[in-house]
């Protein structure tokens, strides 16, 4: 499925398009959050920047589907003379896509790999490639058993649950943490990605870090294990979920509003996925080092112990090049990352998809990449 001007109507709400047309009225006598001019911290651009036109192509992340239709209706709002797209084909094909030219940017819910990033010399003018965490969520845990609405998990439970080794619901170790709670002795059925997927290898890397005893299976994008029901896609293995007893997933928790979510155990806490706990423990986690000027992936602390912090996090990517053959391209995508990292884009992306907000600190970050965002020559 491709998100287009056509039906960009039908996937956002009434409320949400009538939210940003106002945000854009209000913004039209001001500096365009929309355009490829220098821009404050609110996300504003000078207001003699130039009109953007042409196709923009993006292609990648499901879990970013819901927020990508909030960005879609804000930066058309300001700029209806682009063309814009989002391939919502999965993370690993949205990079796949980007290296290959085959789309402008890509939304990737983990930041290039090694051998990815040896690759952006062929696709960018320069050898300088932009990853910014501009999405930003909670992966759920999510399960569907009658009269169960939420579950305390620790992280070997749910890594032994992934694995097969806890079977059934009223396993001891899923009652140890659950007193009070009725469980069935329903059986277990995981359910994973089929697909090549960033939400998969921030899953599996959440159990290598913080279960290792119980979990060795080095993080991939790719399932590691046999068995279990798999599906494509964030919105597949919802609705496998849905419409099995006794299922459980991982996804985006923007898309789990329906079914029963686990509090995963952080030091001698249980902690709930919710936008500020996600946003915590992004803001306490370091930068990867090594990599260049304009990358900004980040190293997650997911076997943390801080208070409030939930770790099963999903940090999902804008990759990009700093600089593009075609000039009226770069313009198109420093317009629309500038929209994406203001604070009227995020509140959007919020408002859409439950997702946290970036913090002031990654948004000043990630202007300095959108400043730096130019055509060869």
């Amino acid at each position: 499925m491709k998100l287009s001007t056509t039906t960009r109507a039908a996937a956002v709400s009434s409320a949400l398009a009538a939210t940003l047309a106002l945000a854009a009225c209000g913004a039209s006598n001001e500096e365009g959050s929309g355009s490829a001019g220098a821009a404050t911290s609110g996300g504003s651009a000078s207001s003699a920047a130039p009109e953007l036109s042409g196709a923009l192509a993006g292609a990648g992340s499901s879990a970013q589907q819901s927020a990508m239709e909030a960005w879609q209706a804000g930066f058309e709002g300001e700029n209806p003379d682009v063309q814009f797209s989002y391939d919502p084909s999965g993370s690993g094909n949205g990079r796949k896509a980007f290296l290959s030219g085959a789309a402008d940017f890509a939304g990737s819910d983990a930041a290039l790999k090694d051998e990815e990033l040896a690759q952006v010399a062929d696709r960018c003018a320069t050898a300088d490639v932009f990853e910014l965490p501009n999405y930003i969520s909670p992966i759920a845990i999510a399960f569907n058993l009658e009269g169960v609405d939420t579950l305390n998990l620790k992280p070997a439970t749910v890594a032994d649950i992934f694995s097969g080794k806890v079977t059934t619901w009223n396993d001891p170790a899923i009652a140890a943490d659950n007193a009070g709670v009725t469980l069935p002795a329903t059986p277990i059925v995981p359910v994973h990605r089929a697909d090549d997927s960033g939400t998969t290898e921030n899953f599996t890397a959440y159990l290598n870090e913080a279960a290792p005893d119980a979990w060795t299976a080095e993080p991939d994008g790719v399932w590691p294990l046999e068995g279990g029901e798999n599906a494509n896609g964030t919105s597949g293995v919802i609705d496998v979920v849905t419409s099995t007893a006794g299922a459980i997933t991982y996804a985006d928790a923007s898309r789990a509003s329906d079914l029963g979510v686990v509090s995963v155990a952080v030091g001698s806490d249980f902690v709930a996925p919710s936008a500020e706990a996600a946003a915590a423990v992004v803001e306490n986690s370091p930068v990867v080092e090594g990599r260049g000027e304009y990358d900004f992936a980040i190293d997650l602390d997911r076997a943390t112990e801080g208070t409030g912090e939930y770790p099963v996090v999903l940090i999902s990517y804008h990759v990009g090049c700093v600089q593009y053959d075609d000039a009226a391209k770069a313009a198109a995508v420093k317009g629309f990352m500038q929209y994406v990292i203001s604070e009227d884009g995020q509140a959007a992306s919020s408002e859409n998809a439950g997702s946290a907000q970036i913090s002031d600190t990654l948004r000043t970050q990630a202007q300095t990449a959108v400043d730096a965002i130019t055509a060869a020559g």
